[in-house]
């Protein structure tokens, strides 16, 4: 009796050790769960381009992705003779969006950078004057980042916009010997030399005053990446062109928007460039898309049907410590949405976002790190 009574204290003891230790594990692994930031502190935004699309807005809001990218625009919130570059200008398209619910982070296609500037035309030093004062506006409403490119007169250029894709999903695509013009411009022929030159000396008059305001200069690569396109030269092709770029005018704020899908044309390998521009904490902004193909034949692809590999790239990006914008680009416009804006269905957003926020949720609980 004695022993089954000393037996049955010692054993009650040894449950309730165990109890408490397992309570004690639990409480761990809750407060480790704890410690992850959503979407691993990484600031997910979507594009707002073609003014404040109502179904857009909340579908922003109800996947909690409330950075918005975007222009602005006074005319498309009733200002009517003021600048873009003004303050009144761009504190109120901010407040706009706010008043929204969202966030605007990052300045993409700004205002006061044409083919003046990119061209060395007539009027280059005026536009550059009010691309500094943009900078210093953006930075006194609180806006750190402008997303460029060095593509005048043809930009984001590509040869059909309703290719049929995965499950009849619509995706744009380029072929080079689809181009039916091949007539030079009315501005004529550039060279890379004259196109690098005029890049140098925006780079030389606006970084030192990006930098004196934290401005964020975050330059995209020509899309297509090809050499030329009706005799305008592309410069931004390479990734060794962006090596270039950020030793023009050493700064922090001279940076790159690192456009996945426009990398993997070049045929970049995706993971080593972010981790070479990441280390020297180059990328400002970030295009989270893929493709299939090369820089002459391409076509844009749904986020895990590509070639590239997405959950290397986002991995890479998280261990090298970026943790700044990040957007879907280029989604398939899927059923039930309108094409009527290649590249930016609001479906498309949705499986775009999803699947970003699982590849780096993943990540960010197996490093263990918030």
């Amino acid at each position: 009796m004695k022993n089954t009574r000393r037996s049955f204290i010692k054993n009650s003891a040894s449950l309730a050790s165990l109890s408490l230790l397992g309570k004690s594990q639990n409480l761990k692994i809750s407060e480790k769960q704890k410690e992850y930031i959503k979407d691993g502190g990484l600031q997910f935004c979507l594009a707002h381009f073609f003014g404040m699309n109502r179904q857009r807005i909340e579908l922003s809001k109800q996947m909690r992705v409330l950075g918005a990218v975007g222009g602005i625009s006074p005319g498309s919130i009733g200002l009517k003779d003021v600048k873009p570059w003004d303050y009144q200008a761009v504190l109120a398209v901010k407040e706009a969006w706010a008043k929204e619910g969202l966030t605007l982070r990052v300045i993409e296609g700004p205002p006061a950078l044409s083919e003046k500037t990119k061209l060395a035309l007539d009027g280059r030093d005026e536009e550059i004057e009010n691309f500094i004062t943009l900078m210093k506006n953006l930075s006194k409403a609180g806006i750190d980042t402008i997303c460029y490119n060095w593509m005048p007169v043809i930009s984001w250029a590509r040869t059909s916009l309703d290719r049929p894709s995965r499950g009849g999903a619509l995706v744009s695509a380029f072929d080079i010997d689809k181009i039916q013009d091949e007539s030079v411009t009315q501005y004529g022929k550039f060279s890379k030399e004259t196109m690098w030159k005029n890049l140098e000396y925006f780079l030389k008059a606006v970084v030192p005053e990006a930098e004196k305001v934290g401005m964020k200069l975050a330059l995209h690569p020509d899309d297509p990446p090809v050499d030329e396109i009706r005799g305008i030269s592309r410069i931004m092709t390479s990734a060794d062109a962006f090596k270039r770029l950020i030793e023009i005018v050493p700064s922090p704020s001279n940076g790159i928007t690192l456009c996945q899908g426009t990398f993997a044309t070049m045929g970049e390998d995706i993971p080593s460039v972010i981790n070479y521009f990441g280390k020297k904490e180059k990328i400002h902004f970030v295009h989270f898309r893929d493709v299939r193909g090369d820089r002459n034949h391409f076509e844009e692809t749904f986020h895990d049907d590509g070639k590239t590999d997405m959950y290397n790239a986002m991995k890479t990006y998280y261990e090298i410590g970026f943790r700044g914008p990040m957007r879907p680009d280029h989604v398939p416009t899927m059923s039930g949405d309108s094409n009527e804006h290649p590249g930016y269905s609001n479906i498309g957003a949705l499986f775009a976002i999803g699947y970003m926020r699982g590849l780096i949720e993943s990540i960010a609980k197996e490093s263990g790190k918030a």
